[in-house]
């Protein structure tokens, strides 16, 4: 007696299950993922669409009907960074609440720098977005964008450290906080920089607190 996949009938109480379509968004996101896993190979610098597409196992087509272009995915990449990061300085710098002790800047300060390092260990694909890597062959604006979120980084440093600055150690504590500012500024960008040089092997967040520490 021949078996039922022999005989080619279907098993009616076993439905047969459906190839699942994406859900509103989703193909996005793995779009997106996809790129940011291929960046953190070795010399991934410049991924064409034709290999992000034979990753995914789409057409290339495919890729455009949720990206206009390859610099609209960047900016995808570079939204989320901006989204996660920020998100995260804010709930750092949020006022405290009633009853609670206040976080003097300074320590407030070292916890965005922390915060950043230990965001780019979890997710080294972006890095190479963020020190502009995987940006050289794309649209300028997306090195400008890069460029402002560094500056905006800065800018929140500063606030903190105008406020956790000794009014009785400096005459001009905004003058200080700026110079400290850029001090850690040019600190995550080196750390950055230096964890796409060594291939991912020297993590930016290694050893921070004691230089932190030193740099108070």
């Amino acid at each position: 007696m021949s078996s039922v996949e022999e005989s080619g009938i279907s098993n009616p109480a076993v439905p047969v299950a459906a190839r699942k379509r994406p859900r509103p968004g989703e193909r996005r996101v793995q779009i997106l993922q996809a790129l940011a896993t291929m960046l953190q190979q070795p010399g991934a610098e410049r991924i064409t669409t034709a290999a992000l597409a034979a990753r995914l196992e789409v057409s290339e087509a495919a890729l455009y009907r949720h990206f206009a272009s390859k610099a609209q995915m960047f900016e995808g990449l570079i939204e989320f960074i901006e989204s996660s990061v920020f998100t995260l300085i804010n709930r750092i710098t949020e006022p405290h609440g009633e009853g609670e002790t206040p976080v003097n800047g300074t320590d407030q300060a070292m916890r965005i720098v922390t915060m950043v390092l230990q965001f780019a260990e979890r997710n080294p694909g972006m890095v190479k977005v963020m020190v502009g890597d995987a940006l050289v062959f794309e649209n300028e604006r997306l090195q400008q964008r890069m460029n402002l979120f560094f500056d905006k980084i800065e800018a929140s440093l500063r606030q903190c450290l105008r406020g956790g600055a000794d009014a009785a150690s400096a005459a001009a504590p905004t003058a200080e906080a700026q110079r400290r500012a850029a001090l850690l500024g040019d600190l995550l960008r080196g750390r950055l920089l230096r964890y796409v040089r060594s291939g991912f092997k020297s993590t930016p967040a290694a050893d921070v607190q004691n230089l932190l520490e030193a740099m108070r």
